[in-house]
């Protein structure tokens, strides 16, 4: 299975990253925008991998967890990758992500230990878009840097969950295999 560890984005604050996506729509840029119910932070993304390194990643998950309280996030921001002069990602980001980018150092020392490649970085952010071509890229990076101090809201991460993700013609299709409590 091709497989992800997530913090799902909560419900209440999916509709405010619409409103966003919507403005970005505006500049009739070709981005493809990441579907509601698909919203998250990506804490590690493992590739195809089968039962037997599932299993693994699993029990470092569950030995790892009980070391982390739940706590609250900011979400406000909005930056791309790599830069203004080529994106490629339009995302959220965190007020504060100390807490969020030490859990996921953390885990990621372990994932590498099971032969994954380490993290260039640590910092959590919420893909809302991947751009596909330079269509009226001018108006996109203006309501870019219109919109780059939006404030989100809070919400607290009190679970990570491990993703599967089935590709089709029409997007990803994104299924919790399992969930673990912070």
């Amino acid at each position: 299975m091709r497989a992800f560890l997530a913090v799902e984005l909560h419900e209440s604050l999916q509709d405010k990253v619409l409103e966003i996506q919507d403005k970005l729509k505006e500049s009739k840029a070709n981005v493809k925008f990441v579907e509601k119910e698909n919203l998250h932070f990506t804490c590690k993304f493992f590739g195809e991998i089968p039962q037997e390194k599932k299993d693994k990643i699993t029990n470092i998950i569950e030995e790892k967890i009980p070391k982390y309280n739940s706590f609250e996030i900011n979400i406000k921001g909005l930056g791309v990758f790599p830069h203004m002069g080529y994106i490629r990602v339009i995302w959220l980001g965190l007020e504060e992500a100390g807490y969020f980018s030490k859990i996921l150092k953390d885990f990621d020392e372990e994932f590498v230990k099971l032969g994954y490649k380490k993290e260039r970085s640590y910092i959590p952010h919420l893909t809302i878009g991947r751009v596909k071509s330079k269509k009226n890229k001018e108006v996109l990076t203006s309501l870019i840097k219109e919109l780059e101090g939006t404030m989100i809201g809070t919400m607290k991460v009190d679970k990570i969950a491990l993703k599967k993700s089935e590709l089709t013609p029409k997007g990803p299709i994104y299924t919790t295999v399992s969930e673990f409590k912070l």
